[in-house]
């Protein structure tokens, strides 16, 4: 169902955008120009997580727009229908790289899909800048192409369990439902060390497939270990089926429930109000933090698509821009010169000060902790949630296992 709600609402953007039907024709007009850099956006735009990759669509689209050339010449874009799989993530990277000399990829939604277009990236000579969120992508399997403007599954664990569990003293028995993947199980490790250290009692955990839809039996088995937490480590329309699930199952009154990883505000848009109130929610964005970028990039947002941002729209244009700064910085569209001007780079982000590490290609941000509010306490149409806390947690660079090549 929130599949369907995202895609009604996303052909009103579309029609508010001008996006034509067929995702090549709009960005084969850009493309026509002499000279043009060319990036590609490779998200899933089918499949369970096609919202996301929507989004992320525009968000890239907003920021090629605003930017219109970089050294001269215009910037065209691709976006590429990944269906939240490696094989075709690979598949469409080495297509457009062949096809159009595409070497400036911003997307990857999955962790799963990330990786492998790291390194199809690597291959090609280009770059490759992703939100997607498993330790390994910055960690052990890291390369000089891959660069990740979100936190890890390590730093957005330390900033939602860890302040959860230092509020709630009496909150000793959790609970975990975790998609059997890259992205769960990293989640899943970093939760499972903080509750060693805390004497937290792991009552349980179920994981599920990355195409599962029906969540009825994991929570039957969660609500019978009686935990005082539910931590749900699922993404997209899977933590929203979860949830939703959760609250039918009237766990919400019996427990807390704390949504690890967010996808953001189109997430609450699709939950609604009733049902987030009081859940806590861990955040890679939130449209309301109040950072010179973020203020520009909310009335961008707003102009142009009479919406506020979201996560995934968020991340795909300062994904997007972050390359097409280095290209300024270095003054040359080649790749490596890009990567060595991108290395090390302090800016004005959208959550505040952020810093792209030069060891790992991390960008050191903050992740956020939000709490969902009642409907009657929600000052305007987007108000759903308040920042309960936030804060940057990485791992020092000599423990992530990344080795540059």
């Amino acid at each position: 169902m929130e599949i369907q709600l995202n895609r009604r609402e996303l052909l009103k953007l579309a029609a508010a955008a001008s996006l034509p039907g067929s995702l090549f024709t709009a960005r084969d007009a850009f493309a026509q120009g002499s000279g043009a850099i060319q990036l590609a956006c490779p998200v899933p735009m089918s499949g369970p997580f096609a919202a996301n990759g929507k989004f992320a669509d525009l968000g890239m689209k907003l920021i090629v727009e605003q930017y219109g050339k970089v050294l001269g010449r215009p910037l065209a874009y691709t976006t590429l229908d990944t269906e939240g799989k490696p094989a075709t993530a690979i598949r469409r990277v080495q297509e457009i790289a062949q096809q159009k000399g595409a070497r400036f990829f911003a997307g990857g939604i999955l962790s799963s899909e990330a990786l492998a277009m790291g390194k199809e990236a690597e291959k090609a000579g280009g770059i490759f800048i992703t939100t997607a969120g498993a330790d390994e992508i910055t960690g052990k399997d890291c390369n000089p192409a891959t660069f990740r403007w979100s936190v890890p599954t390590f730093g957005a664990i330390e900033q939602t369990v860890r302040p959860l569990i230092e509020s709630m003293p009496k909150a000793k028995r959790w609970y975990t439902i975790t998609p059997q993947y890259v992205f769960g199980e990293g989640l899943l490790t970093a939760a499972k060390n903080i509750f060693k250290e805390k004497g937290i009692e792991h009552v349980g955990n179920s994981y599920h497939s990355l195409t599962e839809k029906e969540f009825s039996g994991y929570l039957t088995n969660a609500a019978a270990a009686k935990p005082d937490v539910l931590l749900i480590l699922n993404f997209g329309s899977q933590s929203s089926d979860t949830l939703r699930q959760a609250v039918s199952f009237g766990m919400k009154k019996n427990c807390t429930i704390l949504m690890a990883w967010a996808s953001g505000l189109e997430q609450f848009e699709t939950l609604g109000a009733d049902l987030c109130d009081g859940v806590y929610f861990g955040a890679q964005y939130w449209h309301a933090v109040a950072s010179p970028l973020n203020l520009d990039l909310v009335k961008r947002t707003q102009d142009r698509f009479k919406q506020n941002p979201n996560y995934s729209l968020a991340g795909s244009y300062i994904c997007t821009k972050l390359m097409l700064d280095g290209m300024v910085k270095a003054g040359s569209a080649d790749p490596k010169a890009v990567i060595a001007a991108m290395e090390g780079m302090k800016y004005d982000g959208l959550t505040g000060p952020e810093e792209i590490r030069k060891g790992d290609h991390q960008v050191l941000k903050n992740y956020y902790l939000l709490k969902g509010k009642a409907k009657a306490k929600m000052k305007n149409a987007d108000d759903y949630a308040d920042i309960v806390s936030a804060g940057k947690s990485f791992l020092p660079l000599d423990k992530t296992e990344c080795k540059m090549a």
